[in-house]
């Protein structure tokens, strides 16, 4: 029996099948590659976890037919069970013809080889015209009745003598590239990566970045509907860009409000983390000047509170609907850190002891912090303190940057 491989996969023998692993895998497609006789030979890391719902790779066991009962009982002992029958059938009764043509023994060995659960797909397979590539459209995996159409395109692999090889199954959601393309426009690769690294929810430190926009509704009364729409998004966009420039990940927008986590994993380490999430909240203060000008307000119009804290023990993790997808943290520090920012009253930007204690001197020095003369304050003692902060965080240590 093949063994179960749970890493990168060796290129197949065959060098043409490897040429075109290869190719697949450098442009990241979700793609397996079968030989002459549907046997597996590879899958692309890309297509192995999309199987596991992003979040970990699902196994697959090189050299058994594609359709198979080794090959169906290992989906059906994976998160895409419930759908792993039926993508089966559905994959059979479209590329059935060609698995026919190919095994020396034709529909008779198809019929020996097949799960049971498919043997009546063979019976009702006819003949195909089609020599080189050809597409159909199958179930995807999901949850429940979410369940996305994908489109499969195989495209024959031949030998400069015209030798059959294999057959490349290459996938795709059912949808046109040009869609998939605007989506994906404006998006950062990094922080892409950083967001789906993150699917599985886990514990991981790191620091909370908070920011808000103070007299959003006297400004929002003065200004026309269209202009105060268009300072929103230039708003967002200046503190995306910051977050994602620092190599943090964004979290929810609220209002006129901002949310960013970065992660001690995604910056190398702790210390890192916390300069990145001052060095990002700085950077956000320097941009809603620009962002000003070119909404024709005076810059103390756009004027920006800040809370930054430190989570050792945040929960982080992804949250995908039909809707929308999303990193979120929960975490008795990500409320602390909600309660800093309010109590920032007058554009300041209060950091919390245990976000400074993360920096080491020479990364103070390189932001402007003096570590041996940093005075904190109470939270509960602030002037400006809430009454929220008073109740729930009155005894959080904070300076104000």
């Amino acid at each position: 029996m093949a063994p179960i491989v749970e890493g990168g996969y060796p290129l197949p023998d065959d060098p043409d099948l490897a040429e075109m692993a290869s190719a697949l895998s450098d442009a990241g497609h979700w793609a397996e590659i079968v030989d002459s006789e549907w046997r597996t030979v590879f899958v692309t890391e890309g297509l192995r976890f999309a199987g596991g719902f992003m979040i970990e790779p699902l196994p697959v066991k090189l050299g058994t037919f594609a359709f198979g009962a080794e090959a169906v009982e290992l989906h059906l002992a994976s998160p895409t069970a419930s759908v792993a029958v039926d993508n089966a059938r559905q994959l059979l009764a479209g590329f059935g013809a060609w698995v026919i043509e190919d095994l020396p023994g034709g529909r008779d060995e198809l019929r020996r080889l097949v799960d049971p659960r498919l043997t009546d797909i063979v019976d009702q397979l006819g003949t195909t015209d089609r020599s080189s590539t050809y597409s159909i459209e199958y179930d995807g995996h999901g949850v429940k009745d979410a369940r996305p159409r994908m489109d499969l395109t195989a495209v024959r692999v031949r030998d400069r003598s015209g030798r059959l090889a294999g057959t490349a199954l290459i996938h795709k959601p059912h949808i046109d590239m040009s869609v998939l393309a605007s989506l994906t426009a404006m998006g950062d690769l990094g922080h892409l990566q950083r967001m789906q690294s993150v699917a599985r929810a886990a514990r991981r430190p790191g620091a909370i970045l908070f920011a808000d926009l103070e007299g959003s509704s006297s400004l929002s009364k003065s200004l026309s509907t269209a202009n105060y729409f268009a300072l929103g998004r230039r708003m967002t966009r200046a503190a995306d860009q910051c977050i994602v420039d620092a190599g943090g990940i964004t979290g929810r927008h609220s209002g006129d409000g901002v949310i960013a986590f970065f992660l001690a994993e995604h910056l190398g380490s702790e210390l890192a983390a916390a300069s990145a999430c001052i060095g990002a909240a700085r950077a956000l203060r320097v941009a809603m000047v620009d962002v000003a000008s070119r909404s024709n307000l005076a810059p103390e119009q756009l004027t920006m509170r800040f809370g930054l804290h430190w989570g050792a023990a945040l929960y982080v993790g992804q949250i995908s609907t039909v809707g929308r997808t999303e990193t979120t943290a929960l975490g008795d520090e990500v409320n602390e850190a909600a309660r800093i920012e309010a109590c920032a009253t007058g554009g300041g930007m209060l950091a919390s002891k245990h976000l400074i204690e993360h920096l080491d001197p020479a990364a103070a020095h390189a932001l402007g912090v003096d570590l041996d003369r940093v005075t904190y304050t109470q939270l509960g003692e602030l002037t400006g303190a809430t009454e929220k902060a008073r109740r729930d965080a009155p005894s959080i240590a904070v300076c104000d940057l």
